[in-house]
């Protein structure tokens, strides 16, 4: 069986896995937080573009979606636990810690890392997150580590050594959690069945245009409050 490697959707993943390496290269090697996040975002474009390439152009393949896989592995699991890494060298503490258990600290923001691998394999698995998604989408989890990291870089607040490694571990449970939360997937452009999106969408528009840089995490923060809301009251449905 001959496989295509270099497809049109193959190569727009690959400059999704780039991205991702370079963001993770940005904030470890360079420091540079506001570029990490610029390339994450760049990393989310390409990761769209495949899909829909694929769809567009009707060469889907079983190649790529393995790929996908490790595209995002890279730059929605590496990349930003390295965003966190990043940021917690240079925060302060809010305990006095010892050299040894600092940077023991900073190791298990990987944990980032192998919670996104477990959610991005049972993705692979589940056929019932074509229309949804169970627990919280890795590329949600990496731009609200990236927009801390800009927001730290353009003087804004920064986050504590703790309440960084609580974030890894709570972003990482989400990752792995039961539930539900909703795709912006749309069907078709009518207001009935895609109410929720639309709302959240206004939504998303008036946080960025009154929190600019801070928009991004309120919106991530935005999306899991209604997503578990929704789960709630729908009766808690298992996936």
């Amino acid at each position: 069986m001959k496989i295509r490697l270099f497809t049109v959707p193959n190569l727009l993943t690959l400059m999704s896995l780039m991205c991702g390496s370079f963001a993770a290269l940005a904030a470890l090697g360079l420091g540079d937080l506001r570029l990490a996040f610029w390339l994450l975002i760049a990393a989310a474009l390409f990761d769209f573009a495949d899909g829909f390439t694929a769809r567009l152009l009707g060469c889907p393949s079983a190649i790529g979606v393995q790929l996908d896989s490790l595209s995002d592995m890279i730059s929605f699991g590496f990349a930003p636990a390295s965003i966190l890494v990043a940021l917690y060298l240079r925060a302060e503490a809010l305990l006095p810690w010892d050299g040894r258990v600092q940077y023991a600290g900073a190791l298990l923001l990987y944990l980032l890392t192998a919670f996104s691998a477990l959610r991005l394999a049972k993705f692979n698995l589940d056929e019932t997150q074509r229309a949804e998604f169970c627990g919280l989408p890795t590329p949600a989890a990496a731009l609200l580590c990236a927009s801390l990291g800009l927001i730290e870089a353009q003087g804004g607040f920064s986050l504590a050594r703790e309440w960084l490694l609580l974030l890894a571990v709570g972003l990482g449970l989400l990752l792995i959690s039961p539930i539900r939360m909703f795709a912006l997937k749309f069907h078709g452009f009518g207001w009935r069945g895609n109410e929720l999106r639309y709302l959240f969408l206004a939504a998303c528009a008036v946080l960025i245009f009154t929190l600019r840089t801070y928009a991004i995490p309120a919106i991530v923060v935005l999306y899991i409050v209604i997503s578990t809301v929704r789960w709630l009251v729908r009766g808690r449905p298992r996936g």
